[in-house]
């Protein structure tokens, strides 16, 4: 009996054998054709993003002009655009500014739409229909949404003061006042803000499970305590999201600055993300703009990481 065990053995020995090298084939073969799906998005993600950060980067430390276009020349300047950007008397002004640009839309823009996806969240006639309408200013194109502002926020024919006027109120200069110039920016572009945090809101909201509510309704948590043991820690995630998002799209805001006000009045509205724009694109200075530019990358990353570190932590505790 041994015997033939020891033969069926010895038998299917070489054939176990065999098989071992191809599993180390069959495991490269996987994972050469995981590799395969993400090339593309990989390949993509290197030359339209990782590039003209790299290209950025080295450029903020050259002397970069139109003369570089035709000669091919960009002499290393070392931290001379950095150093010109901090030393500038506009530097003050456009950090302060783009704080209270940030900050201004950021609140407005989230309080309003956590307000609306709450209200949404109730099932009522026409609900979808105004959800869909709520979209609107957020497919429009910028420029498009600027120069329409620009004519209701006009200080002689701007519908807005057509408005106020009805009511005794002369007309305000809402886009040549130093004083309302950046409040009139940052309601524009909480206007524009709005259905982005309201739609991502209303989908987190959508995810809470009703019968949470149900639950603690029995125990006579409604209304503002419901919102804050239950509503609230399951959409903080969400909330991380939309936050980290909407301040590093607030921060590169260009279009809706320069085609209400193009920076002025005295640069009232002027902000790191218009700023290199001007260095680079009305100066000519690329070298500056893209030293700008770099600054405004680090500010947002570190908002980025602090914030959802801040985060993470008050999940864990």
């Amino acid at each position: 009996m041994s015997a033939s065990v020891e033969a069926a053995v010895g038998k299917r020995a070489p054939t176990v054998a065999a098989g071992h090298p191809g599993r180390p084939r069959a495991r490269l073969a996987a994972t050469a054709s995981r590799w395969l799906f993400i090339a593309p998005a990989v390949a993509y993600v290197a030359v339209f993003f990782g590039y003209p950060v790299v290209k950025n980067i080295v450029m903020s430390f050259q002397d970069y002009t139109t003369r570089t276009f035709f000669t091919g020349e960009a002499p290393w300047v070392g931290f001379a655009n950095y150093a010109a950007t901090f030393r500038s008397s506009l530097f003050t002004t456009t950090v302060v500014n783009t704080a209270l640009f940030t900050i201004g839309s950021i609140v407005a823009q989230f309080l309003i739409g956590l307000g609306l996806a709450l209200f949404f969240r109730r099932h009522f006639p026409l609900s979808g229909f105004l959800r869909g309408l709520l979209l609107l200013p957020w497919l429009l194109p910028l420029i498009a949404s600027s120069a329409v502002w620009k004519w209701i926020l006009d200080q002689d024919s701007g519908a807005l003061n057509q408005l106020l006027g009805l009511f005794g109120t002369p007309p305000v200069p809402w886009l040549v006042s130093p004083d309302l110039a950046l409040i009139a920016v940052i309601g524009v572009n909480i206007w524009l803000g709005i259905p982005f945090n309201t739609t991502i809101l209303y989908s987190g909201l959508q995810s809470v499970p009703q019968e949470l509510y149900e639950a603690a309704a029995l125990d006579g948590a409604v209304g503002a305590r419901a919102f804050r043991y239950i509503t609230w820690p399951s959409i903080r995630s969400v909330v991380s999201v939309v936050i980290v998002l909407g301040v590093v799209y607030t921060l590169k805001v260009v279009d809706i600055i320069l085609g209400l006000t193009g920076g002025g009045p005295a640069n009232s509205t002027q902000t790191l993300a218009t700023n290199a724009y001007h260095q680079s694109f009305v100066n000519f200075q690329f070298g500056q703009g893209a030293a700008v530019s770099n600054v405004l990358i680090v500010v947002s990353f570190v908002f980025a990481v602090v914030y959802i570190s801040i985060s993470r932590k008050a999940v864990d505790e």
